[in-house]
């Protein structure tokens, strides 16, 4: 623990594990089977409960809290944990419950930002760089994918999936499955084509973009339900990898996908 600072009025369990350079605020509280990487940063009032892995560089708000128990009845006080990649930020007051027996795990990737008031309940698991905005509210079992972006006060159904590089705009009731690389917005939420902003951001070729509208118009703006949109598909689009992962995306959702 050379080079950690640990505030005097913080409580640090004798089973928690921190490693050289870990910064811990004023009256923060570490219980036991926490770890803390390197470097990361743990503010004044926040509370790794117990069984928080936590990654490098990661930085938890003032009166945050990891690692509570699960919001779910079934719960029988199982050992589960939540985990956090490196140089992922949480913002103050948010809050990070531990998984059930269902999945054992919480996760949350690298590079993602958290902002103030954010609720991950029990068994959700978010992709790396993932941006969820103030006050966003997602229930169990959620599963957001990589350099997905959700708007502030969003509230998303337990088991829905979010995918790669959506949008989803804030104060949206998000109740169905959000598809990859699209824009969904609204109370209920609907579709509102790509998310080319985004798209753009992430530096896609202007051609897999193409590619990407025109699998879009098949599956959501034609006449054609999904099995008939594939069979086309096969025969009028180019196939890169992003439209693959569009389609398998469509033709796996277990919840059904916004339109």
């Amino acid at each position: 623990m050379g080079g950690t600072k640990i505030h005097p009025t913080a409580i640090v369990s004798a089973d928690a594990a921190l490693a050289a350079d870990v910064e811990v605020g004023p009256y923060a509280l570490i219980g036991a089977g926490v770890s803390v990487a390197a470097r990361s940063v743990i503010g004044a009032h926040a509370i790794l409960e117990r069984n928080v892995r936590l990654g490098t560089e990661c930085r938890i708000g003032p009166g945050s809290i990891l690692g509570g128990d699960p919001q779910d009845l079934k719960f029988k006080g199982e050992e589960t944990w939540v985990e956090i990649g490196d140089g992922t930020v949480v913002r103050e007051y948010s809050t990070i419950n531990r998984g059930t027996t269902r999945s054992g795990c919480t996760t949350v990737g690298k590079d993602c930002l958290l902002m103030s008031y954010v609720h991950v309940a029990h068994d959700c698991h978010i992709g790396d760089g993932v941006v969820l905005s103030n006050g966003v509210q997602l229930a169990g079992h959620v599963t957001i994918d990589a350099r997905a972006s959700v708007g502030g006060m969003t509230g998303v159904h337990q088991f829905v999936r979010i995918g790669t590089l959506a949008f989803v705009g804030g104060f949206s009731k998000v109740a169905k499955d959000v598809p990859p690389y699209t824009r969904a917005d609204g109370n209920p939420s609907r579709l509102y084509g790509l998310n080319t902003v985004g798209l753009r951001r992430h530096g896609m070729p202007r051609e897999t973009v193409d590619e990407l509208k025109k699998a879009y118009r098949l599956f959501f703006r034609s006449d054609l339900n999904i099995s008939q949109a594939h069979e086309r598909a096969q025969t009028e689009l180019a196939w890169p990898p992003e439209v693959a992962t569009f389609v398998r995306f469509i033709e796996g959702s277990e919840r059904g996908v916004l339109v």
